[in-house]
């Protein structure tokens, strides 16, 4: 019992898949990273224009800077979003491409080992083996058919004729049935009645 709960069972997931999990948690942490920013421009747009209403120039271009440096960081995070999305797909390509070439080098195993089975050697022989019994069989036919002499040849002529003039003279099957058989009447019962009388 303790074995079955002790054992560990091998995973599926490879290397490569909790690659592209952290990839994609990368790319998301970096989405979330980017939203806040541009809530942050917005606000800060709105606050400029609020210290400029207020004249106060000069905090109005500081938070301005403050806000292009943020754009600027806004641009990089784009920029290593697209990376971190083509590594994702390069990785899922690469892994679908694995999974090819280990379907053809299974296949190529496979015919290997039928190569192995049935060589060319092997296949030249059946072949030259089968024309040979072809050949053997049709040198048995020609003997047969060159050992009937003329006699034979007008005998066997002979015999179709005259299967074929018994055919011939048959006499057709009739296609309706045969009438039932009715039974004789007695003598005594066919006479005349004054017959009968006469007798008695």
């Amino acid at each position: 019992m303790g074995n079955l709960f002790g054992r560990k069972r091998r995973s599926r997931v490879t290397e490569q898949d909790k690659a592209v999990l952290q990839l994609k948690q990368q790319r998301d942490k970096l989405k979330q990273y980017q939203k806040r920013i541009s809530l942050n421009l917005e606000k800060e747009r709105t606050l400029a224009r609020q210290l400029l209403k207020e004249g106060r120039k000069e905090k109005a271009m500081l938070l301005l800077k403050k806000k292009r440096y943020q754009e600027q960081l806004l641009d990089k995070t784009e920029n290593q979003i697209s990376n971190l999305e083509r590594m994702v797909q390069d990785i899922e390509f690469t892994q679908i491409e694995m999974k090819v070439i280990e379907g053809l080098k299974i296949g190529n195993e496979c015919l290997n080992k039928m190569h192995q089975v049935m060589s060319i050697e092997e296949v030249e022989r059946i072949i030259g083996e089968t024309q040979d019994a072809v050949e053997y069989q049709r040198q048995i036919d020609e003997l047969l058919a060159g050992s009937l002499t003329e006699e034979d040849e007008d005998a066997i002529l002979e015999e179709l004729n005259a299967i074929t003039q018994e055919q011939m003279e048959l006499p057709e099957v009739p296609s309706e049935p045969l009438p039932e058989k009715i039974p004789e009447a007695s003598p005594v019962k066919n006479r005349p009645k004054a017959e009968l009388v006469a007798a008695s």
